[in-house]
């Protein structure tokens, strides 16, 4: 079983974005050629930044844990580890290595709170709702909510059926996987970048 969270505003973005860009070297390439060529650079780096913020960060949710995809490193976080889930300004995950904030899960906005109708509170995991009611960033139709309700399913059924009753770690830390080739990456481009200028 494995689950990938990621919320649709960042596709629609990165592909706008990527649209734009692509429009924009395409009226340079046919007005001033030179002036596209440096441009593009620049494009790049806008677009490939927006997906690596937007686009690429995730919640991955599988047997062995919550894998939290964030832009500059992974954080892998064992089912025993979690002690508890929070969404009030993003999904955060308590754990006994520490707090873990997922990038791709914010919780909703003012305009995103106010236009949620009553949500049916029968079916969600016992430890969203608090007094029949649950909080903002706990809606399912929330980035934050959505991504807690994958983590909190599974990791509910875990603890019930007592797989975490002696939970057993480990690694003294959460494991992490740091993006240096992405960094690397970016950093390449933005030299590219302004030595297209410069020339």
């Amino acid at each position: 079983m494995r689950h990938v969270f990621r919320p649709t505003f960042g596709r629609v973005l990165t592909i706008a974005i990527a649209v734009i860009g692509a429009g924009a070297f395409v009226v340079l390439l046919v007005t001033q050629p030179g002036g596209a060529l440096r441009a593009a650079p620049w494009l790049a780096l806008v677009t490939g930044a927006c997906w690596a913020l937007f686009w690429r960060p995730a919640v991955i949710v599988d047997d062995a844990g919550v894998h939290l995809v964030n832009p500059l490193r992974t954080i892998d976080v064992p089912w025993p580890a979690i002690q508890a889930v929070d969404t009030k300004w993003a999904l955060v995950l308590i754990t006994a290595y520490g707090r873990f904030t997922a990038w791709a899960a914010p919780a909703p906005g003012a305009r995103e709170v106010a236009r949620a109708s009553g949500v049916e509170t029968r079916h969600l995991p016992r430890s969203t709702v608090s007094g029949g009611t649950i909080r903002p960033g706990d809606l399912p139709s929330s980035a934050s909510g959505g991504a807690a309700l994958l983590v909190r399913r599974h990791w509910e059924a875990l603890r019930d059926a007592g797989y975490l009753d002696d939970p057993r770690l480990e690694h003294d830390r959460a494991p992490v996987t740091w993006h240096l080739g992405l960094v690397a990456a970016a950093g390449g481009l933005a030299v590219v970048a302004v030595a297209a200028l410069v020339v």
